[in-house]
């Protein structure tokens, strides 16, 4: 680290994009990178999480190799991203397929969250994570044109810039835009992981990622590192209903196995021998929120990352891989104005430019995935109140989204292209 220090990025949120953000710029001899966390300790939750091609591309050009190590990720082994199982005959109705040519070090994979939050962590400095910082407010001092950031224990902090990725109900982001707050979709996931020997012994047990849909409900199922496996099951209820189901339930709190074991009793024997099996489960209502008019808040020195900045609710398993993508975006934004080689600290200017850079890089893509999850999500509820047939299932089933486009997103050909507009319309105004 340089003896003075030029820029000061305060990141709100030890997660997976608050994490890969400082290891994106940690090597940058001018650059504090600080991270507050509201938790008392650093415990991931949320049980399981995939990365696809891109979030595994990411991390590997950022030198996180040990993420997509076997022994915490795991690969499918026909390479397939998603298999989907009919839920009384437990036949393979469809695949997902990877649509480019991806490495298998870059495959989709599946992590228990802790594994992925503890190979992060093995490249951060852990003296720049200060927990119990839960974020309060903000302000722009004009005096030393620093941000002064307040947390709940009334200390503070200064930055020159302040990157919220303190998740889905982000305290930054609703301090900018107190509107924002997410909302129940009515969807509930039933989540639980639990060491494999629990259901070893079930013949035919899957030993791919598996999807497995029924006319109400899908339940999930996979291997992950480390010998555990994971299940998820889930429900749909009208989230306007006064009486609907899990409406006022809380993230992560416990769940009811038999509750669990009620929902998927007439579904096939395979899929009733493993919930039976299944030890605890937690409970994760599903909240989505509309994109932001702008993710450059503030001053202009203010933007958001991961589920803060796109409030998705988790859909297409997407939401790991587009906060580490984030990250990257974020990152080589800050570098392209304040190179490891500047000798003067970016102005006002360079900051606003690498904040729009960054916006253009990522929103674009992201909007277009909340677009689709709200679609999606109104199709749920319509299924709510509607008997579907057999023949409607498989359908379902095999004319889904195809999720490649989310997958498999190039961030740094995105990234290239926003520069190459960039200068054209630069050098198209020097030319007037």
């Amino acid at each position: 680290m340089a003896d003075t220090i030029s820029l000061r990025i305060a990141i709100i949120g030890a997660g997976i994009a608050g994490l890969t953000t400082a290891i994106a710029l940690k090597h940058h001899p001018s650059i504090d990178i600080q991270i507050y966390e509201r938790a008392s300790e650093l415990r991931e939750i949320g049980a399981s999480i995939a990365l696809g091609p891109n979030g595994m591309r990411t991390l590997d050009k950022l030198g996180v190799q040990n993420a997509l190590d076997e022994s915490i990720a795991f690969r499918n082994k026909s390479r397939l991203p998603m298999i989907y199982r009919h839920y009384k005959t437990n036949e393979v109705v469809s695949t997902d397929s990877h649509r480019g040519d991806v490495d298998f070090r870059h495959l989709t994979a599946r992590f228990y969250r802790a594994h992925l939050q503890e190979a992060l962590l093995e490249h951060v400095d852990n003296t720049r994570v200060h927990l119990s910082k839960a974020f309060h407010s903000v302000i722009s001092d004009t005096a030393s044109k620093k941000l002064v950031i307040t947390f709940t224990d009334g200390t503070t902090t200064t930055a020159d810039v302040l990157l919220g990725a303190d998740g889905i109900s982000s305290a930054v982001r609703r301090f900018f835009v107190s509107t924002s707050a997410p909302t129940w979709t009515g969807w509930v996931a039933f989540r639980s992981v639990f060491p494999i020997s629990h259901v070893a012994h079930i013949p035919d047990l899957p030993d791919e990622a598996t999807h497995i849909w029924g006319p109400d409900r899908s339940i999930f199922m996979s291997k992950l590192g480390r010998d555990l496996f994971t299940v998820v099951g889930s429900s749909q209820s009208d989230p306007s209903a006064h009486d609907a189901p899990y409406k006022d339930a809380m993230w992560d709190s416990d769940g009811d196995v038999n509750q669990l074991k009620q929902y998927y009793q007439d579904w096939s024997p395979l899929v009733r021998a493993v919930v039976d099996a299944v030890p605890y489960t937690r409970i994760y209502p599903n909240t989505a929120g509309h994109g932001l008019d702008s993710w450059v808040l503030g001053s202009g020195n203010v933007t958001l990352a991961g589920d803060a900045a796109h409030a998705h609710g988790g859909a297409f398993a997407a939401g790991g891989s587009l906060a580490i993508d984030d990250a990257w975006a974020f990152a080589a934004s800050i570098l392209e104005v304040f190179p490891a080689s500047a000798t003067t600290a970016p102005s006002e200017g360079d900051i606003a430019r690498a904040l729009d850079l960054y916006e253009k890089t990522r929103k674009s893509h992201t909007d277009r995935v909340l677009r689709t999850v709200h679609q999606g999500n109104k199709k749920k509820l319509d299924r709510v109140s509607k008997v579907e047939t057999d023949e409607e299932l498989r359908a379902r089933m095999k004319n889904r989204e195809d999720p490649a486009w989310i997958h498999e997103h190039d961030v740094e050909a995105t990234f290239a292209s926003v520069l190459v507009a960039e200068e054209k319309r630069v050098y198209g105004q020097a030319r007037l």
